[in-house]
């Protein structure tokens, strides 16, 4: 049994007013969301972010391949790791040649470091909602997600 927030008269189940004030009745507040559903959409595209392993597992498990959202951060994770492994790779070939090699050294400390900022936006950015496109690489992974 339900009371009226105006009278505190006792109201039955189901009705709309008060029959002794005539006062509405608020509806029955909605009950909360378990967490037994899953990661929120936000968390989901964070954590795609953390190593290639939770962006595959986000592609594949049901419910987070039906999300865009989820898709779109899985996708543009994936082709980031693999732009910063070639980046690394061929850095790492550079550095054998004679000369070129001595002046790389000084890039790696620039280019870890914008690396890192780059997937720091990035995290952020999907916690907070938000679909941050990088240049090129978030062009492709929009394609990717749209293809679903």
């Amino acid at each position: 049994m339900a009371f009226c927030n105006q009278c505190g008269t006792q109201i039955p189940d189901g009705a709309a007013t008060c029959a002794a004030c005539a006062g509405r009745v608020p509806a029955a507040p909605a009950p909360p969301l378990s967490n037994a559903a899953g990661l929120t959409d936000n968390v989901a595209g964070m954590l795609a972010y953390f190593t290639f392993i939770p962006a595959v597992i986000f592609l594949v498990m049901e419910p987070y391949n039906k999300s865009r959202f989820i898709r779109f951060h899985a996708w543009q994770s994936l082709l980031f790791n693999a732009a910063w492994f070639v980046l690394w790779l061929v850095l790492r070939i550079v550095v054998h040649i004679p000369l070129l090699g001595w002046l790389t050294i000084f890039f790696w400390p620039v280019v870890w470091l914008a690396g890192f900022i780059i997937w720091l936006v990035l995290v952020l950015k999907a916690n907070q909602g938000q679909m941050y496109k990088l240049p090129t690489i978030g062009d492709m992974a929009e394609k990717q997600a749209n293809a679903v």
